[in-house]
């Protein structure tokens, strides 16, 4: 069984995370899926990962709070823009899959509208995943088209998360590696779901996700994946 490498907010161990930078660096690692967050500012969906912007950064203040045009002026590593989904999509072209996860409100609506233009111009919806820790904007993306793959994001191991999964129609579970076992990996193929890990940025850690039969890991060194 071959085993998806996704790049983590592109390639994060390389390049500033979440910029188009480390999108294309992903790419030029040869990643199967890559991986960004998105938060809706404005009714544009940004890509970032943190609610304050400081980390990443070089602004201040909460992501929510902000106006998309200061957004633009910031700098988010090595003179990169905090980038639009669009222009991640545009980056990657097909290259890849992409896991879009749901950060800020309301962004399920937008992140479907967005998909369905660009299956519209030639794309599949296999190209994309939709992934997030709300289960609110998961149930509103399938709601509003089926047809789109959705991961749960799961911390911990939740009771009767296996009972979620299969309640939203979701395709994937998405596990922490502290946490993913045989059993979780069992009773996820036993529903038909897929089980993807993050992040596994060790030797190690790859190995045993091997050995576990996981289908795809996350991980900010794509260049440590051997296939």
């Amino acid at each position: 069984m071959i085993m998806l490498c996704i790049g983590h907010r592109g390639a994060m161990g390389h390049e500033p995370e979440n910029t188009l930078l480390s999108v294309r660096k992903a790419l030029e690692l040869g990643v199967d899926a890559v991986e960004i967050d998105v938060y809706n500012v404005e009714d544009r969906l940004v890509v970032i990962h943190d609610r304050d912007i400081s980390r990443t950064t070089n602004g201040h203040g909460y992501i929510e709070e902000a106006t998309f045009a200061y957004l633009r002026t910031l700098d988010a590593g090595k003179g990169e823009q905090i980038p639009t989904l669009k222009e991640v999509l545009d980056t990657i072209n097909r290259q890849a899959i992409v896991n879009i996860e749901l950060k800020g409100n309301n962004t399920a609506r937008l992140t479907v509208k967005l998909i369905l233009e660009y299956v519209r111009i030639g794309w599949s919806y296999q190209d994309f995943v939709v992934s997030s820790f709300n289960h609110y904007e998961l149930n509103l993306v399938k709601a509003i088209q089926p047809n789109i793959k959705i991961g749960i994001l799961i911390y911990g191991l939740p009771w009767g998360y296996i009972e979620i999964a299969k309640k939203l129609a979701a395709d994937l579970v998405i596990s922490g590696l502290d946490y993913v076992s045989s059993e979780l990996v069992t009773a996820a193929h036993q529903e038909n779901l897929q089980a993807w890990v993050y992040t596994v940025n060790y030797p190690k850690d790859i190995k045993k996700m091997r050995q576990l039969g996981v289908d795809g890991i996350f991980t900010n060194y794509p260049d440590l994946i051997d296939e």
